[in-house]
C-alpha cells in the first residue's frame, strides 16, 4: 500500500498569527506531500511494497540509499512536526515532563536552548527534544536525518528548513523560532511521547 500524505492534526488558520494558513499550503500541501510522492515512486522499484515507513527508513539508511533516506525520514520528519504544534495556550507539560524540564533549571530555559540550538543549526535540519537514557538533551540533525534512525526518543522538533518560516518570517529564524517555542507548542503530545504513550514513532505510517 502506498504511503499517503496524513492531514493536519489542526485546521490550516489554527495557529494564526504563528503559522498562517498560506505556510500549511506550502509546507503541507506541497512540500511534504512531494516527499511522499517521491517515495511513493519508488515502492516497486526498491521492492519496498508491504515495509512500514520505519522499515522503509531503517532500509535506506543500511544501504546507503540517500534519496529513499532523505524523502522517507522527511515523511516520518514532518508528521511528527505537526503533532508537535497546537493552538496557543491549549496545553501544557505533564508532571512527569515538568520534572524533567527542571533539570535545565525550567521551562523557559529549556526552551531557549531549543531556540539556540534552531538559530545556530547550520543551514536545514531540524532542531530536537529527544530522550536520551533517562535525561533530556537538546540536539539537532542536518537535512532529512531523523532521531528514528539514532538510538534516541523525539520528543519534540522543530523544523528550520527555511520553507518552515520564510512565508511568514522571511529570512528571520530567530524571529521564527522563538515565535513558535512561546505559543504553540503541542505539550500533550510532548509528555506522551515522553511515556511512550503518543504517536512518537508516527504510528500511523508504521
Amino acid at each position: 500500500m502506498a504511503f499517503e500524505l496524513p492531514p493536519l492534526p489542526f485546521d490550516k488558520s489554527a495557529l494564526e498569527p504563528h503559522m498562517s494558513a498560506e505556510t500549511f499550503d506550502f509546507h503541507h500541501g506541497k512540500h511534504h506531500k512531494a516527499y511522499v510522492d517521491k517515495t511513493n515512486g519508488w515502492i516497486d522499484e526498491k521492492g519496498l511494497a508491504g515495509l512500514s515507513l520505519l522499515q522503509v527508513i531503517d532500509k535506506a539508511k543500511a544501504t546507503g540509499d540517500k534519496g529513499l533516506f532523505n524523502n522517507s525520514a522527511q515523511i516520518w520528519n514532518h508528521t511528527f512536526f505537526w503533532n508537535c504544534l497546537a493552538p496557543a495556550g491549549s496545553t501544557k507539560p505533564s508532571d512527569k515532563l515538568a520534572g524533567l524540564i527542571s533539570s535545565f533549571g525550567g521551562q523557559d530555559v529549556l526552551l531557549k536552548k531549543i531556540a539556540d540550538e534552531a538559530v545556530g543549526h547550520f543551514a536545514s535540519g531540524w532542531a530536537w527534544l529527544v530522550l536520551e537514557g533517562d535525561a533530556l538533551k537538546v540536539t539537532s540533525f542536518h537535512d532529512a536525518d531523523t532521531p528514528v534512525a539514532h538510538n534516541v526518543t523525539p520528543l519534540f522538533t522543530l523544523d528550520v528548513w527555511e520553507h518552515a518560516y520564510y512565508i511568514d518570517y522571511r529570512n528571520a529564524r530567530p524571529k521564527f523560532a522563538e515565535t513558535i517555542l512561546a505559543n504553540v507548542i503541542n505539550w500533550d503530545f510532548v509528555s506522551q511521547n515522553l511515556d511512550g504513550a503518543g504517536a512518537g514513532r508516527a504510528d500511523q505510517q508504521q
